[in-house]
């Protein structure tokens, strides 16, 4: 079974502020999915795992020059090595590896302070090239707002590839606000935001369009974003209990959705300690990459002898595959894919390769995998 994706993309820091490099991972050269580790050898495997050397920059990019002390450059992958950057400013534009290019992009209505991102690719074939879609923007913790009914805000905003009008022939981004989901409106929100605990349904209109509706009083079981595998009718995210590579139907929203099953990679030393949450990338056919961050202190020696931080991110290929499919029996546990059919599938995870990843300060760390 092959990619559908050849090349890894991270985004690393420099030792400037507001500066970051785009760096692209040949898989294919690293051999990433070429040999088979059991569960049970990923403990010692972790011990010996073989270091990465990063590719030169495909591009180098930074903020523009500000009086800010505090500045920030936030990315948002848009497909396979194509990630749009905004600025502490709402200055932004894309950078595409695979054409060689960057396209100045219209600035956001408001710079965002912690960002979350959802990129719809488009449908039309003709915008495959210029990777075009719908870039969703908003924030993570939104504050709370009055007076609602409807009105667009400056906390979620959308960059849409689309012509001026009707008569163009060319397509070209566009920014625009969006309207507030009703849960940064409700009053509980407002005044008591730790125990509202329900949740909303992102439903997409078209591709310029994001409606918001109210959900249940439960949320997905999983931690950041997850993955729909066709071959396996399942979607794919790491579980929000402990962070590991979980699996879940998501075909009926009407009642809690349940994990069908976990699975942990890798075993890593006790003694390092987590950086930021880890990331996952789907890399198609069942196949992704784990990517998880560490943070070690060191000591430099000599006579002051005074410890130093290094950044560690370990990288590993991970294949899903069906193990047994069987019938539904009310007798049998409920490991399979749950979705209503009369065949139920077990899944195997099988860890191929990991690749570990260290840098003497901030300066080299890798920030984001996608």
């Amino acid at each position: 079974m092959g990619l559908s994706r050849r090349f890894l993309n991270l985004i690393v820091e420099k030792r400037i502020p507001g500066a970051k490099s785009l760096r692209c991972i040949d898989m294919m050269r690293q051999h990433f999915f070429n040999t088979r580790t059991t569960q049970a050898a990923a403990g010692a495997a972790a011990l010996k795992m073989e270091r990465i050397w990063l590719p030169s920059p495909s591009f180098n990019f930074r903020t523009t020059t500000s009086s800010l002390k505090e500045k920030q450059m936030h990315c948002f992958p848009v497909g396979d090595r194509r990630v749009v950057c905004a600025d502490h400013s709402g200055n932004c534009f894309l950078v595409d590896a695979e054409m060689r290019r960057v396209v100045i992009m219209p600035h956001l209505h408001k710079p965002k302070s912690l960002p979350l991102s959802l990129f719809v690719p488009s449908t039309d074939a003709g915008d495959h090239n210029d990777g075009g879609g719908s870039l969703f923007v908003m924030e993570s913790a939104p504050e709370p707002e009055a007076g609602c009914n409807g009105q667009l805000s400056h906390q979620f905003e959308a960059f849409v590839y689309r012509k001026p009008t009707p008569f163009y022939c060319s397509k070209f981004w566009h920014s625009q606000l969006l309207p507030r989901p009703p849960f940064v409106c409700d009053p509980k929100y407002i005044h008591n935001p730790p125990k509202i605990s329900g949740g909303c349904r992102l439903i997409l209109l078209g591709h310029s369009e994001l409606h918001v509706e109210p959900e249940r009083s439960w949320t997905l079981p999983f931690h950041g974003k997850v993955e729909y595998v066709p071959e396996l009718k399942l979607w794919f995210g790491l579980s929000a209990k402990d962070h590991t590579l979980a699996a879940a139907d998501l075909s009926n929203m009407d009642s809690q959705p349940q994990l069908v099953g976990t699975w942990k990679e890798v075993n890593l030393p006790e003694q390092w300690q987590v950086s930021q949450d880890p990331q996952l990338v789907s890399l198609g056919f069942g196949r992704f990459c784990i990517a998880r961050f560490f943070r070690t202190r060191i000591l430099n020696g000599g006579c002051r002898d005074e410890p130093s931080d290094r950044y560690c991110a370990v990288l590993t290929g991970v294949e899903m595959v069906p193990s047994r499919v069987h019938g539904t029996n009310a007798n049998e546990d409920s490991s399979g894919n749950g979705n209503g059919g009369n065949e139920k599938v077990d899944l195997q995870m099988i860890t191929h390769k990991s690749r570990r990843y260290t840098s003497n300060g901030s300066d080299g760390a890798i920030n984001t995998v996608f």
